[in-house]
């Protein structure tokens, strides 16, 4: 394993300064620039924490968080991160919203922007539904501060939509570059299906890996079975993004293929899209739950599909990766899991650091200076 650099980064103020007052609904939306920008701000606040330096740059504000969708890691992400800077963390199940009542998106956006200073939304499971759905809600809010005048920045953050997961993704990253030792340029990594008996996933944690790795120069590998693809629209930025940093994309529909001479593996269910986009047309809950099923059903034709032991031999001594939970025994080993449990644990703490970067990087002005000074004065 790589050494732990907690080591505090370079930052450079122009280009941190050109992410004020920036929403991330996607990280392909940012700039390779923007990124590290990005990513410098991230480590700056993982230094500073793990020095045991307090940030509290946004005292007495609420950072508030809709979660339609299940979630554990990324609501203590959004707590930790938003406590750090000294926010006071709001989250919300979505279903208590009125939204189910005929409220749009951009009044939702509206009525909690009035109110708040952050602002993060998970809506994941309905494909076609959850991106613009954070799109409207950012309207919302960005149009009614201007009616109003008011000044502040009130910055979204995707928590994970059916396109994009970018907390999850900017994590993974993140986790990589350290474990590599700072970069993933020409390594070799496999994002795969693989299979679960739980329920049929989002596909945007495979969508933001293929998006964000490629634009790094590394060598992506996506394998999933028949019948499981990813959005076109992912696919295409994928190799575009292959052949701008140098790296390749590729897909196979065989697990082994993908896993041999890996330096990671990334083995991730998710649902079949003809099943899935069923989700946007059904009328109650009975109709979801039949869809659930059947998507189940067809999951169990490739129970094969699983990180295990003979799999992680033919890699390149891979680094086991999974955004967390696993279903252990069908996606990944017990043994496997076990090994990497630690490694997983690393990967998912970044995300925390991620949300304060893009949080303090949209409202605070001299940002770099600020954390410069917080470091030198620890």
């Amino acid at each position: 394993m790589a050494h732990i650099d907690r080591t505090f980064p370079s930052l450079d103020h122009d280009a941190i300064q050109a992410l004020r007052g920036r929403s991330m609904l996607s990280t392909n939306d940012y700039s390779r620039a923007n990124l590290d920008a990005l990513s410098a701000v991230a480590n700056a606040f993982t230094a500073l924490d793990g020095a045991a330096v307090k940030t509290p740059l946004f005292p007495q504000e609420l950072a508030w968080a809709l979660f339609f969708d299940k979630s554990t890691r990324t609501k203590s992400a959004w707590a930790g991160a938003s406590s750090r800077l000294g926010m006071q963390p709001v989250i919300v199940d979505g279903g208590t919203t009125q939204v189910s009542h005929g409220e749009t998106a951009e009044e939702t956006g509206a009525m909690i922007g009035m109110n708040s200073h952050a602002m993060g939304i998970r809506h994941c499971k309905i494909l076609g539904q959850g991106r613009p759905f954070i799109a409207d809600n950012t309207k919302g809010i960005d149009d009614y501060l201007a009616a109003m005048g008011d000044p502040r920045t009130v910055p979204m953050v995707n928590l994970q939509c059916d396109w994009d997961h970018p907390t999850q993704s900017m994590a993974d990253l993140l986790w990589l570059q350290e474990y590599f030792g700072g970069s993933i340029r020409n390594k070799k990594i496999a994002v795969s299906w693989a299979y679960s008996p739980s329920y049929a996933k989002p596909l945007s944690v495979s969508q933001g890996l293929i998006t964000l790795l490629t634009r790094f120069g590394a060598h992506v590998t996506l394998a999933h079975p028949e019948g499981y693809p990813l959005y076109e629209e992912a696919m295409d930025l994928a190799e575009k993004h292959s052949v701008e940093s140098g790296g390749s994309f590729r897909y196979v529909d065989n697990m082994d293929a993908a896993f041999e001479g890996a330096d990671v593996v990334y083995p991730k269910s998710w649902g079949p899209v003809d099943l899935m986009v069923g989700r946007q047309d059904a009328k109650g809950e009975a109709e979801m739950d039949d869809i659930e099923r059947r998507a189940v059903e067809r999951n169990a034709r490739f129970r094969d599909w699983i990180c295990d032991e003979r799999r992680m031999g033919i890699t390149n001594d891979a680094l086991y990766m999974h955004c967390l939970p696993a279903d252990i025994g069908d996606e990944v080993t017990h043994g496997v899991m076990d090994k990497f449990r630690v490694e997983c644990a690393r990967e998912a703490n970044y995300k925390m650091y991620v949300m304060m970067g893009l949080i303090a990087s949209a409202k605070q002005d001299g940002l770099g200076e600020i954390l410069e000074k917080y470091w030198n004065d620890r």
